[in-house]
């Protein structure tokens, strides 16, 4: 029985490993073919050697540059801006709606009075609410 497990094993292993050999070689057809790509890519990311000179030139401790402030600066700067410009906008549209909303209800509400003031006159005796004198 143990035998059978350990035969089972390393078939999966080999096929396994053939696998993975052969994706590798996919990967290496793909880039030769893509040459485009590649480039493309050399162009989005830099070296290895290069990284690490960036990365060995400046450590996390050391202090910015007068132009990196500057950069940050400005983005902050350009972010509360947009944010500033978003709540200034959303708080018009709420502005808008409310007063829709009670332009609508003042209308409903004239429409409500004017109506019952048609049905209750009968064109004798005006109803004594609408008859006062404010003095």
């Amino acid at each position: 029985m143990a035998w059978r497990q350990l035969l089972l094993i390393c078939l999966s292993a080999v096929a396994l490993l053939s696998m993975l050999r052969e994706g590798a070689a996919v990967s290496v057809a793909l880039k030769q073919v893509a040459g485009q790509e590649a480039e493309d890519v050399e162009e989005i990311f830099m070296q290895e050697s290069d990284a690490l000179n960036f990365l060995k030139k400046r450590s996390k401790r050391s202090p910015r540059s007068q132009d990196e402030v500057n950069v940050e600066n400005r983005q902050k700067l350009r972010a509360d801006e947009l944010r500033r410009e978003h709540h200034e906008e959303q708080r018009n549209e709420f502005e808008n709606f409310v007063e829709e909303q009670n332009d609508e209800q003042e209308e409903r509400s004239r429409e409500a009075i004017e109506q019952w003031r048609q049905w209750h006159y009968d064109s004798l005796y005006p109803s004594y609410l609408y008859n006062r004198h404010h003095i």
